[in-house]
């Protein structure tokens, strides 16, 4: 069966392949930018190719510095290297679109010099106007009247004051490509207009700087969202003209990933929580849990397996792989697979990784761990074994070791562990503290205390192991959920497990 009919068809890769991610700097790093990032990133890893990293920055109402700091910060923190682009350089600098004016102009007038672009005159409002008069919709679109404008009509509008936009003339045919990952996909003869490529004030738009700096930098590979579909006829055709001109090699491959779905089965915008990378990070997300995670929107390693390190998916990673239905953002689901991660961590790692929020909690003194007490060193070495298997962020590490490290003697029960404390629980904590206080230093050992507190308040006290504990954890911890109990005890010592016992006793009443 021929290419041209087999609708599944999917492109052999090029061997020297070339990907781009090239974000525009307006706004917060999103959950869907950071998945277009991985899927070029892991291609271009896994066929030893190039991954270039350019900033499309045209739009100076939108653009900001400050975006584009982010993006940088981001794609460090998530460990997503480039080849070439910003920062590290390459044979195609600059790499900020805002940078490669003077390119743009000599390509638009090479254009416009061989008749594949023309300048058009019509404002908004006549391009409408016409639509209503030959009874079609308003917003129909431009629909080609400068396409055979006569010098005299030029020179007209030009005394009028107009300044001409630049379109590109498109063919009258059907135009087709083999996508890597929905296979063949077709346009009719006309249904896209002729574009503009240039605004009347000179400014390049997205429709020729995007095109233009993939052929000039060899990009032969576009990994790009669905969102961008609609698009990629008239890239075709620009491309088709850039490379008759020897601007551009060929037409890139193009592939285009699934939408990201939010709640209520509408796509992740920008300004859905769940879509700010940042704020995952915030939250208490590694590196590793949410690529994990992000990979998964639209490909899978194999069957019924969803946690796999980053090492593996390049080693994996195919494209032509990726699903074309849209996939859904699940921060349940991505919890999880950061918690299994958080669990791969060697102790001292997890550690340190958790110092920036036990730092930002107010719950030790330094965010690295040169820069810790002896005390704090010590206390959350002990307890890294307790919390890592659970926790599923690192902003849950705080409330899990906050009691630990503090030498309050008395810590206010959270609301949902007071809702814990039964009529008996007065009584529960005066027998624990008889139980506790004749015991010597070296008694003080999580084994001994677990013997010594089931005989007092389970066998000889007769309550149930819940309401026997209960009232005892949450004097040492204030929580409803902590780290074990009697490893606890330990770490906090005799005097302090003792005063707090004393302390809520009094509090209750």
């Amino acid at each position: 069966m021929s290419q041209e009919h087999d609708k599944n068809a999917k492109p052999e890769l090029p061997k020297d392949l070339r990907v781009r991610f090239c974000p525009s700097p307006t706004g917060t790093p999103h959950v869907g930018m950071v998945r277009t990032a991985l899927f070029n990133w892991a291609q271009a890893r896994h066929s030893h190719g190039t991954m270039v990293f350019r900033i499309e920055d045209t739009d100076a109402a939108r653009d900001s510095e400050e975006s584009y700091r982010q993006i940088l910060d981001a794609l460090r923190w998530l460990g997503l290297d480039w080849d070439e682009g910003v920062e590290v350089g390459g044979p195609d600098a600059p790499y900020r679109q805002s940078e490669r004016g003077d390119i743009y102009k000599d390509v638009a007038a090479k254009l416009l010099q061989a008749g594949y672009a023309y300048e058009s005159y019509s404002t908004a409002e006549e391009i409408e106007a016409r639509n209503l008069a030959a009874g079609r919709p308003k917003a129909f679109g431009y629909d080609g009247y400068d396409r055979g404008l006569t010098q005299e009509q030029k020179d007209a509008f030009k005394a009028e004051g107009r300044k001409p936009a630049l379109r590109i003339r498109m063919p009258d045919e059907d135009l087709a490509f083999d996508d890597l990952i929905r296979g063949r996909i077709e346009f009719k003869a006309g249904s896209v207009p002729d574009y503009v490529i240039v605004r009347p004030n000179g400014d390049p738009l997205y429709t020729l700087t995007n095109p233009v700096d993939d052929a000039l930098m060899r990009i032969n590979v576009v990994l790009r969202g669905e969102d961008l579909l609609s698009s990629t006829p008239r890239q075709l055709v620009l491309y088709r003209y850039l490379t008759e001109l020897g601007v551009a090699k060929g037409t890139p491959l193009f592939g285009h990933m699934p939408y990201v779905m939010g709640q209520g089965k509408k796509k992740l915008s920008k300004r859905d929580p769940e879509s700010n990378l940042f704020l995952h990070r915030e939250h208490g997300f590694i590196r590793e849990g949410l690529l994990n995670y992000l990979a998964l929107l639209g490909w899978s390693i194999g069957p019924d397996r969803d946690v796999f390190s980053m090492d593996e998916m390049v080693d994996r990673f195919d494209i032509r792989d990726v699903k074309a239905n849209p996939a859904h953002f699940d921060i349940d689901k991505a919890t999880a697979i950061n918690a299994e991660h958080i669990r791969m961590l060697e102790p001292q790692d997890f550690l340190n990784r958790s110092l920036p929020y036990l730092k930002r909690d107010g719950v030790v003194s330094a965010a690295s761990w040169e820069g810790l007490t002896e005390r704090e060193r010590r206390i959350l070495t002990a307890a890294a074994p307790l919390v890592q298997p659970r926790v599923r962020l690192l902003g849950e590490v705080s409330g899990m070791v906050g009691a630990l490290l503090s030498e309050d003697g008395y810590i206010e029960p959270a609301p949902d562990a007071r809702k814990q404390l039964k009529d008996s629980a007065g009584a529960v904590l005066d027998m624990a503290v008889r139980a506790l206080s004749p015991l010597a230093e070296g008694e003080w050992s999580t084994d001994h205390l677990h013997s010594v507190l089931t005989q007092a308040l389970v066998d000889d006290g007769g309550y149930k192991p819940r309401l026997a504990f209960g009232p005892v954890r949450v004097a040492i911890s204030g929580r409803r959920v902590s780290p074990p109990l009697f490893e606890s005890l330990e770490i906090i010592g005799k005097e302090t497990t003792l005063r707090r016992l004393n302390n809520l006793r009094e509090h209750l009443g």
